[in-house]
C-alpha cells in the first residue's frame, strides 16, 4: 500500500491561496521558468514553464499518485476540473451533499460521505501501491489530526500574503512531528518534504 501525501504551494506566512481563492501569486513559480511542462485538465492543455529542477520534481507525480481524495470546496472551486483533474487519477470527494450532475456511471468522482477515513480507505484501495494524495487544506488538515497522512510536500515560495486560506488553521494543540526527507532550492520556489513522525 502506497503512502498518504500532501503537496500544496505556500506563501512564506502561511497561505495557500489568498481571501478570494486566488492562487496566482503561490503558483508563480510555475509559469517563470525555462523548462516547458505540459498539463492536460480535461478541455485543454496548459504549458507550464518551470525551472528544471522544478519540472524534475513535477513530472515524477502524476507517475506516483494512484488516487486522490480531495474536499467538497476544493471541487467547486476548481470546476470540477472540467471532468478531468490534471493528474488523471480517481477521486474521492468528501462531502456533506452528492452533486447529482457528477453521479453517472463511468464518472471519474466518488462521493464520500461517512468522512475522511472512508475516503481516504477507499482511495487507497484503488491506488494499490502506488500514493494516495489529499487536496484542500481543511481535508489535509482532518487527514493530519486523524493519523492518516504520512508525507507533506511544500512549495514555500517567497512572498506574503497577509491573509487568505491557511493550510495549517485548525490542528488543535497537539504536537505534531515532521522529519525533513527532502529540500531543492530553485528559483522563485523552494520545496520540502517531511515525513509525518508517528
Amino acid at each position: 500500500m502506497g503512502n498518504v501525501g500532501a503537496g500544496f504551494s505556500m506563501s512564506l506566512d502561511g497561505f495557500i491561496a489568498g481571501p478570494n481563492d486566488e492562487v496566482d501569486r503561490v503558483f508563480a513559480w510555475m509559469s517563470q521558468g525555462d523548462t516547458e511542462v505540459k498539463v492536460s485538465t480535461g478541455d485543454h492543455d496548459i504549458d507550464l514553464k518551470m525551472s528544471e529542477e522544478s519540472a524534475e520534481l513535477y513530472e515524477e507525480i502524476p507517475n506516483a499518485i494512484g488516487a486522490l481524495v480531495l474536499g467538497r470546496r476544493i471541487f467547486d472551486v476548481a470546476g470540477a476540473w472540467g471532468g478531468k483533474h490534471p493528474l488523471g487519477a480517481p477521486m474521492f470527494i468528501v462531502t456533506h451533499r452528492i452533486p447529482e450532475e457528477w453521479v453517472y456511471e463511468g464518472s471519474p468522482f466518488t462521493f464520500v460521505t461517512d468522512g475522511v477515513e472512508s475516503a481516504v480507505a477507499q482511495a487507497q484501495a484503488v491506488a494499490g501501491d502506488k500514493s494516495v494524495g489529499v487536496a484542500g487544506a481543511n481535508i489535509m488538515q482532518q487527514c493530519l489530526k486523524a493519523g492518516l497522512l504520512d508525507e507533506i510536500g511544500i512549495d514555500l515560495v517567497p512572498v506574503l500574503l497577509g491573509q487568505g486560506i491557511r493550510m495549517f488553521e485548525y490542528l488543535g494543540i497537539e504536537q505534531i512531528e515532521l522529519e525533513q526527507t527532502s529540500l531543492t532550492n530553485t528559483p522563485g520556489v523552494t520545496h520540502i518534504r517531511y515525513r509525518v513522525v508517528k
